[in-house]
């Protein structure tokens, strides 16, 4: 029997992805909700519509490991904003109350990657 590492190395390269999304939306955007409850209510908008766009917008998403379809959503997010804008500067927020829809979204995918 011969093993195939492509659906291993992608698993492992989306974990990777979301690791370092984490880092710079998910943690931040998690301590802010602890002390400020209307970044906690966006967060649970965001969280919210992710998974039903997983649940109920991908064909097949029982199928496919949740690591990688977060990253495929992630990339989809960041080619229509680089699309549109031109450009992606992929920069934080400085405090979560100025936060915007694309950094809020990010920090969703972060709660459901239980990253």
């Amino acid at each position: 029997m011969v093993f195939s590492l492509g659906p291993a190395l992608l698993e492992l390269s989306a974990r990777r992805h979301l690791r370092q999304l984490n880092i710079e939306y998910g943690l931040p955007a998690a301590a802010a909700a602890a002390q400020h409850p209307g970044v906690l209510a966006q967060l649970d908008q965001h969280a919210a519509a992710v998974r039903d766009i997983l649940e109920y917008g991908v064909e097949e998403a029982a199928s496919l490991p949740l690591a990688i379809l977060l990253a495929g959503y992630v990339r989809g997010l960041l080619d229509q904003v680089a699309e549109r804008a031109g450009v992606f500067a992929g920069v934080a927020p400085q405090t979560w109350h100025d936060a915007d829809w694309l950094q809020y979204r990010l920090a969703a995918v972060c709660h459901h990657a239980g990253a």
